[in-house]
């Protein structure tokens, strides 16, 4: 395994958590046996980059030898609630009563520091504290999961491996600065970090000093955290006079294939086309392109999605938690509740079902782009059309009545 590997100590497989132990007992000691063995070897070329790179090797030996492959991060990588839960569950989760409440409350007490980092970065503080709330409920939960171990797994793993070893790497480097002592880097399965969960590559980029104490640390300052939030939404083309989005009220007879996040057309024409505020007034005369949104099918809440929303989806590439997001500002900043009811968590669709959907509505001709479980604006267009051609509502809702009428339609192929 190369200069790494001699570094390794030989009880490197003895090493594993709880966790991953659950996981040996229950697969032959064979395959255990090649799966440690992969993963020494894939560590090891992580530690050789990252000495090519100018980290530490020192640093690099150190954090190698106590770093762990965790079947669970696997797991949890393959049942995110963004792609697994419907659009209700997942909202009324996560813009629960408490949340807003709560939010509402930081909100004052930080306010101070929100109107400085609003002036200087150009963010309201409201999204501030709703990306707070949705990603660690307002510094309640970091997440318990040793970073190295999280991205070192995913950096391991076959589906997205340049992208976390590139965080991994990160993360070698943020420890060689001595930004955090290795123990005290706990994070998300995925690796994100401190009360806004940044990535390694996102703290390095764009973490900053908000409370003047000389360091950037986003597990023990508040005003570091928010700062740095603040920070990267700038970075990333977040625009100051825009809000996120809005909900909306759609006419009686909308055409819903004109729906979704690929599909922006000039506010005016949404207008034009019957589109009204959630209340049945006049949407404001802006000269901005937007976007009609259905997460709940044409019996759920509708919403325009304007620039902002994709600045919010860099952060999480979940169209459900970009509209909550944007709704938990709202609400904090004294927003009324939806005026429709979001749905239930009644119908839950797993990302083996969205595979086969994919493959089906492939196979009937309508591009849905790869066929990875994950049901996103591809999908939902393909769905769409699928739906248009066959008299339905084509509002590219995915339900179980959609997943039956694509599977009989595929059947006959």
């Amino acid at each position: 395994m190369g200069v790494t590997g001699s570094l390794l100590k030989n009880s490197k497989l003895a090493a594993f958590t709880t966790g991953a132990l659950v996981f040996l007992s229950l697969v032959p000691p064979g395959h255990a046996q090649e799966t440690g063995a992969a993963f020494d070897s894939c560590l090891g070329a992580l530690g050789e980059r990252a000495r090519n790179e100018g980290i530490d090797p020192l640093v690099v030996a150190s954090v190698l030898d106590d770093t762990n492959r965790l079947e669970r991060v696997i797991d949890l990588d393959r049942s995110q609630p963004e792609f697994t839960r419907t659009f209700g569950d997942y909202y009324i989760r996560r813009v629960s009563k408490q949340r807003v409440e709560q939010g509402r409350a930081l909100y004052a007490e930080h306010r101070v520091l929100l109107t400085r980092l609003q002036r200087e970065y150009g963010v309201p503080g409201q999204y501030l504290v709703a990306f707070w709330g949705l990603e660690t409920d307002y510094g309640g939960y970091f997440g318990r999961i040793p970073t190295t171990d999280a991205l070192a797994t995913l950096a391991c793993d076959q589906r997205r491996t340049d992208f976390f070893s590139d965080e991994f790497v990160s993360a070698l480097r943020i420890l060689a600065a001595g930004e955090i002592e290795h123990e005290r880097m706990l994070g998300s399965w995925a690796g994100a970090m401190g009360h806004v969960q940044f990535l390694p590559s996102i703290f390095l980029k764009y973490a900053v000093d908000g409370d003047g104490d000389g360091r950037r640390d986003l597990w023990g300052s508040i005003p570091d955290a928010l700062a740095s939030a603040a920070n990267f939404l700038r970075g990333i083309g977040w625009q100051m006079e825009l809000r996120w989005g809005r909900e909306v009220r759609l006419p009686r007879k909308f055409d819903y294939s004109l729906g979704g996040r690929d599909q922006r057309r000039a506010l005016s024409d949404w207008v034009r086309l019957g589109v009204t505020d959630a209340y049945g007034g006049a949407l404001p005369p802006l000269d901005i392109d937007a976007a009609v949104l259905v997460p709940a099918g044409h019996h759920g809440p509708a919403f325009l999605a304007y620039d902002n929303f994709d600045v919010i989806m860099r952060w999480n590439r979940s169209e459900y938690y970009a509209i909550s997001v944007g709704r938990l500002a709202d609400r904090i900043a004294g927003g009324a509740t939806l005026t429709r009811d979001a749905g239930t968590g009644s119908e839950q669709i797993t990302r083996e079902e969205v595979r086969l959907l994919q493959e089906d509505l492939v196979l009937l001709g309508y591009d849905s782009g790869q066929a990875d479980g994950i049901f996103g604006p591809a999908t939902r267009r393909a769905l769409s059309r699928f739906q248009n051609a066959n008299n339905m509502i084509a509002d590219g809702y995915l339900n179980r009545k959609a997943l039956r009428a694509v599977r009989n339609a595929a059947a006959t192929m």
